[in-house]
């Protein structure tokens, strides 16, 4: 199957969000490929290290709520 790694890390961001505490740090228990390119992306903080966690950019936790919203909220 030809995955859209874009649409990947638009879930992944999705999902952290579901993990946010700590006002910005989310649980990094996700694809570290996945992770990695939403560094990148500056979305999130380097993800490599001891923590268990990460921290969003502020442009990240915005476009990580706003994707938890348009992919899991209700109607």
């Amino acid at each position: 199957m030809d995955i859209d790694e874009d649409k990947v890390d638009q879930a992944a961001l999705a999902l952290l969000y579901l993990t946010l505490h700590d006002g910005s740090r989310a649980w990094k228990g996700l694809d570290w490929d996945a992770l990695e390119r939403l560094h990148r992306k500056g979305l999130i903080a380097n993800p490599v290290g001891k923590a268990r966690s990460v921290v969003f950019s502020e442009e990240g936790l915005l476009e990580a709520e706003r994707l938890c919203r348009q992919l899991f909220g209700r109607k």
